[in-house]
């Protein structure tokens, strides 16, 4: 258990790391905070002690305890050390360590630092994360956003930077309530072409796997909806497996369930990534379903497992290391004062053929 010292520091730090107490505010009195904490003097004394000595805070003697800037600048070498934060979901999975590399290629060039810190799509672990890159004095962020089809409570960390006049961009989805410079795959397009791939090939009765806690879930659903309206193909409910972070480690049940019940209607499936696409193959493989005679499917990022995958998943581009090299080339250009940077670039998916989708034969 943390020593409630230690508790303080952490609480006043949240208040003027997301701006709820601005530089050159008055902090609430010792008593106040002894209330406030149900602490003794001497605590919040050693914790008050401890947030000016990093830089958060200084005393005026008869007049108070006031917000210091101090802290931003205590990194000792930021003159000849600049450094940008990445915070993205996940550092070694899927398409990120590609998108990482791309970030880091284009800072070298600059000499440039990298910070970088990961989520878990968990909105605690990204308060915590903002909170270190504040903290560190960074000279601008990278962030793939997390959970960013739902409410954000972190919005006022963003804000914080923003009122400092710090650069940040994001990867991959954007917060809709931020207006915010963005990098992003055309999710929309992707699914549409994976969707129009399969009614392309005669498919009439495709379903989706969709994850909707993040962005582009919510927009590779709507590829998804556009191409059957299209093609004049009605959207059926019964065939959408829908799932989210908390979800996730039961997907595999939830896709064997799902793939029995539908066995004998459906003939495709798009697949949110190519990671469900693989999850999809496995499940497939234990149910007795052949890919591509019994169903279809279609990944989407065209990801390294797909690639070194036992089977040749039909996928579509994703930039990957283009967009982390376009992010960082962003932040160092608007630091060179550059302003004629674009407000969101959008990357157009291709689709790569694979194996995993077979031609319906007209009877």
């Amino acid at each position: 258990m943390k020593p409630k010292y230690q508790l303080i520091i952490e609480d006043i730090k949240r208040h003027i790391l997301s701006g709820t107490y601005k530089v050159g505010d008055k902090i609430p009195s010792e008593f106040a905070l002894q209330e406030s904490y149900n602490v003794s003097r001497q605590t919040v004394r050693k914790a008050i002690l401890d947030l000016s000595n990093e830089g958060f805070l200084r005393s005026e003697r008869g007049s108070g305890t006031y917000v210091s800037s101090q802290y931003r600048s205590r990194t000792g070498s930021k003159a000849t050390n600049k450094t940008i934060g990445v915070i993205t979901t996940y550092i070694s999975d899927y398409i990120f360590p590609s998108i990482i590399r791309g970030i880091e290629s284009r800072l070298n060039e600059d000499n440039y630092s990298l910070l970088l810190a990961s989520t878990n799509n968990d909105i605690a672990q990204e308060r915590k994360a903002l909170e270190m890159m504040l903290s560190y004095g960074v000279d601008g962020l990278i962030v793939e956003p997390t959970r960013s089809n739902v409410y954000n409570p972190n919005i006022a960390y963003y804000l914080s930077f923003k009122e400092q006049e710090l650069p940040f961009v994001m990867i991959n989805a954007y917060y809709e309530a931020l207006e915010v410079p963005f990098f992003c795959l055309d999710d929309v397009q992707s699914s549409y072409l994976a969707t129009r791939e399969l009614i392309s090939k005669g498919h009439t009765q495709i379903g989706i796997v969709a994850k909707m806690d993040d962005l582009q879930g919510k927009f590779r659903m709507k590829g998804f909806i556009k191409a059957l309206g299209e093609a004049k193909l009605r959207f059926q409910q019964e065939h959408v497996l829908s799932f989210d972070t908390d979800t996730k480690p039961n997907l595999s049940a939830n896709l064997e369930a799902y793939l029995s019940d539908n066995r004998d209607e459906l003939t495709a499936l798009v697949c949110y990534n190519d990671e469900v696409g693989l999850e999809v193959v496995n499940v497939c493989r234990k149910l007795g379903i052949s890919i591509p005679d019994d169903l279809s499917i279609v990944g989407q990022d065209n990801s390294y497992i797909a690639k070194n995958a036992n089977i040749q998943l039909t996928t579509l581009t994703h930039p990957q290391e283009q967009m982390g090299r376009d992010a960082a080339d962003w932040i160092i250009k608007n630091l060179q004062g550059r302003k004629d940077l674009p407000a969101s670039t959008y990357y157009q998916p291709v689709l790569i053929e694979g194996e995993t989708v077979k031609v319906i034969e007209l009877e």
